[in-house]
């Protein structure tokens, strides 16, 4: 695949992986990229994963031909992106590897201390490399989501490597080209979202760039509507929301507390909020449950205490929504407990350092089952929501 007249697409599709890096459920497989730049000297844009180190330099062969490349350029460490590095130089012993001073360290910590210091460039924000008619520039981009990793800009094609950032899950002969905001929106926030502030650092580099065509290691080639993922992903690392809407998050043991959330649901809906979703922590992938606290405006957390504490779902849930800056929501609370309710009062203490959160007025408490006192709290709590939507 041609992304430009001089630069190629070399990269592999991955059907075999069911856990990205050991967590996310990847139904569609996963895309590792890679691109080679043709020009009078050439240059290899990052490696693959290690599982298909040999079907990754095929590619890159048959886009070269009998000509070796002069450099690769390593931007990410991470060894889906990495794992092919020690193949690659084995395979070519002229190239030199241009890194991050960070990312030669890592390399001796992943391959049993190589770290090619006779074989290697180390740059930094601001420095460029030229190709020829190509000229790569340099972008310092620590801790999206790593600390060595670097983004280039072609200044010559007005393309810029982007690393990690505005990746998505998805092999590229499964994913759907059209609905790129759903995996790139679970791919963010489970695995950039906690480094908003580095993201908006920077974007607003990007921001100073002729940029026409986004080339990420995860995901399709990006090169039109650039705004439109630009905008997703402003909005995303500010942490404010993307969609009005309430998604309400719940456990249920016994069936009673899902008995309430569902009259919740059943009444907002019936009030016209515009978007309602629920999700069952104990059954849903965790990682679309982060996807959905962070895309809506407004969040119920429902569930029950257990062992004075709360259901390990919901704990699990609300850890993950705060270590990634969970914060700028409308929330809301339905506990249950048939002794000594403590859900609400834990739930609220997780979420005390979560900034610029607003609280509803109307908590909802169970005790075992709803009674006609719980569900006119449910319907006030109900009343109360669907009038921010007004």
């Amino acid at each position: 695949m041609d992304i430009t007249e001089k630069i190629i697409f070399a990269g592999v599709n991955d059907h075999d992986v069911d856990l990205f890096e050991g967590h996310y459920v990847v139904p569609e497989g996963m895309a590792y990229n890679s691109y080679v730049i043709c020009d009078e000297k050439t240059a290899v844009m990052d490696t693959v994963d290690g599982h298909f180190t040999d079907e990754w330099i095929g590619n890159v062969k048959r886009i070269l031909g009998d000509k070796a490349p002069d450099y690769l350029v390593v931007q990410h460490m991470e060894p889906d992106h990495s794992g092919s590095i020690r193949g690659f130089m084995s395979e070519f012993p002229e190239t030199v590897i241009v890194s991050s001073q960070k990312a030669f360290g890592m390399m001796k910590n992943f391959f049993e201390g190589e770290e090619y210091a006779d074989r290697r460039i180390v740059v930094k924000e601001g420095d460029t490399l030229e190709l020829g008619s190509h000229v790569l520039n340099f972008i310092a981009a620590p801790m999206v989501h790593w600390p060595e990793v670097l983004m280039t800009y072609d200044s010559t094609d007005k393309v810029l490597f982007s690393a990690d950032g505005f990746g998505k899950f998805g092999a590229h002969d499964k994913a759907d080209p059209d609905d790129w905001a759903c995996e790139a929106r679970r791919y963010y926030f489970g695995i950039v979202g906690k480094y908003g502030m580095q993201v908006q650092a920077v974007l607003k580099k990007a921001a100073a760039l002729d940029i026409q065509i986004i080339c990420p290691l995860h995901g399709p080639v990006l090169d039109k509507n650039l705004g439109y993922y630009l905008d997703l992903y402003n909005t995303w690392s500010s942490y404010r929301p993307e969609s009005h809407g309430v998604v309400i998050s719940f456990t249920s043991v016994y069936g009673n507390t899902r008995a309430a959330v569902e009259l919740l649901a059943d009444k907002l809906e019936e009030k016209g909020v515009p978007k309602v979703v629920v999700n069952d922590l104990a059954r849903s992938d965790m990682a679309e449950c982060v996807e959905d606290g962070f895309r809506y405006d407004t969040q119920v957390f429902a569930t029950t205490t257990f062992n004075n504490d709360i259901f390990p779902f919901m704990k699990e849930y609300i850890h993950s929504l705060t270590e990634r800056n969970y914060q700028n929501r409308t929330v809301a609370f339905i506990e249950n407990g048939s002794w000594a309710p403590v859900a609400t009062k834990t739930m609220k203490g997780m979420l005390e350092g979560s900034k610029n959160l607003t609280y509803a007025e109307n908590d909802v408490k169970i005790v075992s089952a709803l009674n006609d006192d719980s569900r006119a709290k449910i319907e006030a709590l109900a009343e109360e929501l669907a009038a921010l939507y007004r």
